[in-house]
């Protein structure tokens, strides 16, 4: 596994989630199984052990020589799952994974993950260690297909090792000046054929999805969405040519920790069996954030870092008003963390200060996280486009239900409720609109106070629910086979 975040070390989202719990699962599965990021300023050399011998990274420009550390994790079985760190100070020494705050993008974003990829293969074989798939993630190491199709298969280490790419999230695609391509250490004769040229720019992304032998998306409503002009950002005719080798597989979640039957991090534990313990961590998260302790007012949590994708402009814009309309409208607590867009996080501590059943967190805390999904009854996600989502499988774990944009993976994995027979596992709407969300959380709250036996039967359905990598990892088993064969 390559890529340019794993938890616990490095992360801005889901990416880093899925790449540590989808390598445990398979470590756990009987695979052999190495993940290789960079070591960011923020990951302590203390922590870590330092590997012995440095590795000679070459490009058209330079040799650069790196350092390599060393950690690792358990796995659920108890399995250890080793990582490997490129540790170089002038590319990685600095605050921020691909940015900062002040500068969102780094201008020599190409020459980091540049190196990042050429390391991987002069770090198999400082081990001699050759894989029989080398998986990356996003367009940070979208260029491994690239190396491995145009000069590293030619070697007799690599003549066997097929590639996936895994698009986490296609509206990032690593486009630069293609000024910068020599930085790749690709030669010039192959920037057209292995498909880099984007309206005279290089789009390392799209490389890698011409390249690849096999590309997956992180939930099967999201393979199909991609293929269309709507979602597909400029890429959907590529990707509708590359269909036949194009797979969604939802992500999965690990469920050492998160279950509410054994997460240490909320106030007690519960199951579906004693749903009622599920009120203690409501009053616990009513209480820290100052909101009224009665358990018979829904709570709605709001987890969600707040960009464009997350529908954060239809939600928290001044000229909507759509979040000030509920609470006027409907008895409803809400809870809100994340961080993101400045303008949001100044809006949303201007609501907190207007709106007496509304708190917020700005930032990220991670037992906050868990008592939010615990102790909220609703979790709202009105997102523009979501490849896969996490936050949805986390609350329904959690008997939280959902209230969704029907998009992506939350297609996948949230049943819309029917008024009718209280079946479903959620509340879904399609249009991305103000209106839309108001509408379906007016939904949600009238059936928390006049459908009690629905929302009662539809946690206990939710709970009933397996988001763990057990599918999905014998998918991804059937993709490297068929690569292999």
């Amino acid at each position: 596994m390559i890529s340019s975040e794993a938890m616990p070390f490095a992360s801005t989202g889901g990416l880093a989630d899925a790449v540590t719990s989808l390598s445990s699962a398979l470590i756990d599965n009987g695979h052999n199984v190495k993940v290789l990021l960079p070591r960011y300023y923020g990951i302590s050399r203390d922590i870590l052990t330092l590997f012995d011998g440095q590795l000679c990274c070459t490009n058209e420009i330079e040799d650069i020589f790196v350092s390599v550390y060393t950690a690792s994790i358990q796995t659920q079985k108890n399995n250890t799952l080793e990582f490997y760190f490129i540790d170089y100070e002038k590319y990685f020494g600095r605050d921020g994974i691909y940015g900062t705050v002040d500068n969102p993008n780094y201008d020599d974003n190409p020459q980091r993950f540049s190196l990042l990829c050429n390391s991987a293969f002069q770090l198999c074989r400082k081990l001699n260690w050759y894989p029989d798939i080398m998986h990356s993630h996003d367009w940070p190491t979208a260029l491994i297909p690239v190396m491995l199709k145009f000069s590293e298969r030619k070697t007799p280490e690599f003549t066997k090792t097929k590639s996936l790419l895994t698009i986490h999230n296609l509206g990032y695609q690593g486009i630069y000046n293609k000024h910068l391509f020599p930085v790749t250490g690709i030669e010039w004769k192959y920037y057209y054929s292995a498909g880099f040229e984007d309206y005279d720019n290089m789009n390392i992304l799209k490389a890698g999805i011409q390249c690849a032998d096999a590309i997956t998306t992180v939930s099967p409503s999201y393979a199909k969405e991609i293929l269309t002009p709507q979602f597909g950002f400029r890429l959907d005719s590529l990707l509708r040519y590359r269909n036949e080798n194009l797979y969604g597989i939802l992500n999965g979640i690990d469920t050492s920790k998160w279950n509410p039957e054994i997460d240490t991090l909320i106030a007690k534990n519960y199951s579906r069996e004693n749903i009622f313990d599920k009120y203690y961590n409501k009053t616990e998260l009513q209480k820290k954030f100052g909101l009224e302790v009665n358990p018979d007012i829904p709570v709605i949590g709001i987890v969600s870092r707040f960009v464009e994708q997350k529908g954060i402009i239809e939600l928290f814009a001044p000229s909507f008003g759509c979040i000030s309309a509920i609470c006027a409208d409907m008895k409803v607590q809400f809870v809100v963390m994340g961080s993101g867009e400045l303008w949001c996080e100044k809006e949303v501590k201007s609501l907190e200060e207007k709106i007496p059943n509304l708190k917020s967190f700005i930032g990220y805390n991670k037992e906050l996280d868990h008592l939010i999904v615990s102790g909220s009854d609703f979790m709202l996600m009105p997102s523009r486009y979501e490849p896969c989502g996490t936050i949805q499988m986390y609350c329904q774990t959690y008997g939280t239900l959902p209230i969704a944009r029907n998009t992506g993976g939350f297609s996948d994995t949230i049943e819309n409720y029917n008024e009718q027979t209280g079946a479903g596992t959620g509340f879904l709407f399609n249009d991305l609109t103000p209106q839309s969300v108001y509408d379906t959380v007016g939904w949600a709250v009238f059936a928390w106070y006049n459908k009690s036996n629905h929302i009662k039967k539809m946690i206990k359905r939710v709970m009933n629910k397996d988001f763990s990598w057990n599918k999905s990892i014998k998918d991804y088993e059937k993709i490297y086979k068929t690569l292999l064969k």
